[in-house]
């Protein structure tokens, strides 16, 4: 056991998935609670530490555990015990609320977590005047600001949807694709309107859940393996749908549920079978419709789960050889994707701005944020390396 703690004390804490929400207080206040959702992914950790920001008071702090809502035990530490504790890098001059996990991160799997608090910092949000100003740098890449009851945008330096809450609150929000925070500075005024309804109408992007990463075999295979991942929330659900595109074939179907690291049931249904079991894949059912099946524990009122399902594809339209240059050619809904080219070429054509690195097999990987609510068409080029 020593030699565990041991081992787990020298690595580097991981996380995913950050999501963070800033509710603005009453206007002179200084006070906006913070709500952030962050995946912990060091496998084996049996805490996680978040930081708290220097120049603010935190307050009213909570931890939930999102697959069950329930209330997780937490408390604050200096950088000292993070350090000891299993966060290596933890800055010795700054406080952290430690998190008892509600099990250990899995091997396959990941442990998902929601941080409430509220701060007080007069230096990011004040008042001139009648308008107020909330003026932070946010190293989190998804993020929505919430703006007091009765006030309107004045004006925002990032570009960001305007969404409405459902007791009229207006809110921005924002995916950043640029590897440096976001100095954000948001400006607001007393609402100068009537009317406003609260009834949403626009999906706020920046609080899906949905990824996935395509890694790529030799092109004249026209084949590639996947996987990605996706929250379920509503309740009663217990069963995902992955209808086949046209002009794709699936192999290899499986599916984890990350929570828990546990493998799930996966079936792959043709044409009659598909009408047979009554699913209804969103279009008419043809004799080359195709779905992939993944059956789950049904999700209970106020809970949640997190999959990973991992197939291969089969597509010669749209993944290619031609002459001696690779090219994929493909619609991307999801908010946040990647590509990982088959070992041995390089990119030489992007027709969407992404993010290159290399995998720690030496392949070349590219990762693309959309923004926006509907698909990207992306094209790559790629050639091999002599």
């Amino acid at each position: 056991m020593l030699l565990l703690l041991a081992l787990l004390a020298q690595q580097s804490q991981t996380q995913a998935d950050d999501y963070t929400r800033y509710e603005l207080l009453a206007p002179g206040s200084a006070q906006f609670k913070i709500t952030y959702d962050v995946t912990a992914t060091t496998p084996g950790a049996r805490f996680y530490f978040n930081t708290i920001r220097k120049g603010s008071e935190a307050t009213d702090e909570s931890v939930l555990d999102p697959v069950t809502r329930q209330p997780l035990r937490f408390e604050e530490v200096d950088g000292a015990t993070a350090r000891a504790e299993g966060h290596p890098g933890a800055a010795l001059d700054t406080r952290y609320i430690k998190v008892w996990l509600p099990r250990p991160v899995p091997v396959n799997g990941e442990v998902r977590l929601r941080i409430i608090k509220t701060y007080r910092d007069p230096a990011s949000y004040f008042v001139r005047g009648d308008t107020v100003v909330f003026r932070r740098s946010l190293s989190i890449r998804r993020n929505a600001v919430v703006l007091p009851a009765g006030y309107e945008v004045l004006s925002n330096n990032v570009p960001s949807q305007l969404l409405s809450e459902t007791d009229g609150r207006v809110a921005i929000s924002f995916l950043s694709a640029g590897p440096d925070a976001a100095s954000l500075e948001l400006r607001a005024l007393p609402v100068r309107r009537a009317g406003a309804t609260g009834q949403p109408r626009v999906s706020e992007r920046a609080a899906q859940t949905r990824e996935i990463v395509y890694f790529l075999q030799p092109p004249e295979t026209h084949a590639f393996d996947l996987y990605h991942d996706y929250t379920e929330t509503r309740p009663g659900v217990g069963r995902y749908l992955n209808v086949v595109r046209a002009g794709s074939r699936v192999s290899n179907p499986s599916a984890i549920l990350l929570d828990t690291g546990e493998p799930l049931p996966v079936r792959t249904l043709q044409g009659e079978a598909i009408t047979r079991e009554g699913i209804d894949i969103g279009e008419p059912v043809k004799p080359e419709s195709e779905v992939v099946v993944i059956d789950f524990p049904p999700v209970q009122p106020g809970h949640s789960a997190r999959l990973r399902i991992s197939e291969t594809y089969t597509d010669p339209a749209r993944y290619r050889l031609d002459g001696d240059e690779l090219v994929w050619d493909r619609a991307f809904g999801r908010p946040f994707n990647a590509v990982v080219l088959p070992a041995g070429w390089t990119l030489t054509q992007s027709s969407i701005p992404g993010v290159l690195s290399r995998t720690a097999d030496g392949r070349v990987r590219i990762d693309f944020v959309n923004p926006r609510n509907d698909e990207i068409q992306v094209l790559l080029v790629a050639g091999r390396r002599q």
